[in-house]
């Protein structure tokens, strides 16, 4: 990691915008102390461990708000598939339209992380909670206002709901990841601004003690912030869909979507504001890279080369949104020969499962356990494991097979987005979480597609061979970073 020191006049504003913070919000003072490497004394966490060392970084309330703002993402999709299905009742319209999503999703999600980079992500974020309330609404009515889905021109304002619902969702996980980045580094830029000899520089007693301020413990306390993230992105991921399946086959088809925006309009709106965004600064309020940060520099080359450094993370995030995609289609294909199409979500549900807990493990990775080779480590797994779809016969023996499957899964996906911080370029680093987001999106679809013609054609065994194609090239891009990222970056 880098320790590149922060303009001293960016540390002023952070300091009187916490102090403004602190004033009217008890959990801002708390937060904003931690911001700029001065903790107040902390609440005993009843978190394991080093997670216990989270709500001390950001404050108790961000971990739930955190998690339950992202759930709306998680249900869009699914929940627009079955109220575009039920309304129109076609599977292929209501496909349409959860492709519309996610198309969407892809094209906004880094546009949003731009405009977060150049704006800070508060003011990004209220706006995308209004847009996409807005617009889930206006799907909601445009699918029940439509008189009839008989012509080829009559689901048109559908899908463009659709989309634009898609590309106005707020991305919450990509920037909780930029937060906690913000937030693990904070100190180590505030005592290198600092300098030898000078007492601001000297690390801060009490919980959060020397080693929050020094590399080591920096790291370690990213490990662990993104290893809760990505259990996070798996738990409301698999909560999502059954929350619309539930609401939708007990209540109306509309309800998933109305309570999504719902939870849209009131927890967005309040993890904008929570004093964490504090912990990112705006390129145009500070001079230098942040930690971890590539700075990409003014000149062509250099920014060519820091360009392709990012290409080979979000290329690793399309090949995992592949298999997801593909393991999907491939399962609804096997389950309708044992059973029915429809308990295949609830089958891949135990690939998020068994992900979520080995993404937490990530957190007790010995720390010269480099990030390239634990992609290439976990990578190999996931390929080894995946040869295991073509053995099952049976519902239970593939829930067996599904559940080793999902171990490499989660951290995998940590790593990645760990390399994904550090080759952002300065000032890019929404940009790029959001990308790795985006390109999970294009990957699904992609996965879906292939796996869905495979298994139309030749069944289920020529679908799972695209799982298996997406995890060995997971491997193959793990040792391209390696390779051209170093030893120290990667």
């Amino acid at each position: 990691m880098n320790t590149t020191p922060q303009n001293a006049a960016a540390t002023s504003a952070f300091t009187h915008a916490d102090t403004l913070q602190s004033t009217v919000d008890p959990e801002a003072s708390s937060a904003a102390a931690t911001i700029h490497g001065t903790p107040a004394a902390p609440r005993r966490s009843r978190l394991p461990g080093r997670f216990a060392r989270l709500p001390e970084l950001a404050g108790s309330g961000f971990l739930p708000l955190g998690l339950f703002a992202r759930l709306p993402l998680a249900m869009l999709t699914v929940g627009t598939l079955t109220l575009v299905t039920a309304v129109s009742h076609s599977y292929a319209i209501g496909g349409m339209a959860a492709g519309a999503v996610g198309i969407g999703s892809a094209v906004g999600a880094p546009i949003l992380g731009s405009l977060a980079d150049r704006l800070g992500q508060r003011s990004i974020l209220l706006v995308a909670a209004a847009l996409n309330t807005a617009m889930v609404v206006a799907l909601l009515l445009a699918a029940y206002l439509t008189p009839g889905f008989d012509a080829p021109t009559d689901p048109i304002a559908t899908l463009l709901a659709a989309f634009l619902a898609g590309a106005s969702c707020p991305q919450v996980g990509p920037m909780a990841r930029v937060r906690w980045m913000g937030l693990t580094t904070r100190n180590l830029t505030r005592n290198a601004s600092a300098g030898p000899g000078n007492d601001a520089g000297r690390p801060a007693p009490g919980p959060l003690g020397p080693a929050a301020h020094s590399v080591a413990g920096s790291r370690a306390d990213l490990d662990t912030a993104l290893s809760y993230e990505g259990t996070a992105d798996e738990i409301t991921f698999v909560l999502g869909p059954a929350l619309v399946g539930l609401l939708a086959s007990l209540f109306a088809p509309w309800l998933p979507l109305a309570l999504a925006a719902a939870l849209t309009a009131t927890l967005v709106p309040a993890f904008a504001v929570h004093p964490s965004h504090l912990a990112v600064v705006p390129p145009r309020r500070k001079a230098t890279a942040a930690v971890g940060h590539v700075r990409g520099g003014t000149k062509p080359g250099v920014r060519s080369r820091a360009l392709a450094k990012v290409a080979i993370p979000v290329l690793a995030m399309v090949c995992m949104g592949t298999f997801f995609g593909a393991t999907q289609n491939a399962l609804s294909a096997f389950s309708a020969q044992f059973a029915t199409a429809e308990i295949a979500g609830l089958m891949y549900s135990v690939v998020g499962l068994s992900s979520a807990v080995a993404a937490l493990s990530v957190a007790y990775w010995p720390r010269r356990f480099g990030f390239a080779a634990r992609w290439v480590a976990a990578a190999a797994l996931m390929t080894a494991s995946s040869l295991l779809l073509f053995l099952p016969s049976g519902i239970w023996p593939m829930v067996g097979v599904l559940l080793v499957l999902g171990i490499p899964v989660g951290p995998v996906m940590v790593t990645v987005f760990s390399i994904g911080g550090i080759v952002a370029p300065d000032g890019r680093l929404a940009t790029v979480m959001t990308a790795l987001a985006s390109g999970i999106v294009a990957g699904t679809a992609l996965g879906a597609y292939l796996a869905g013609q495979l298994a139309q054609a030749q069944g289920p065994a020529a679908a799972f061979a695209v799982s298996c194609a997406a995890s060995a090239s997971l491997l193959v891009l793990g040792i391209v970073a390696g390779l051209i990222l170093g030893h120290k970056k990667a």
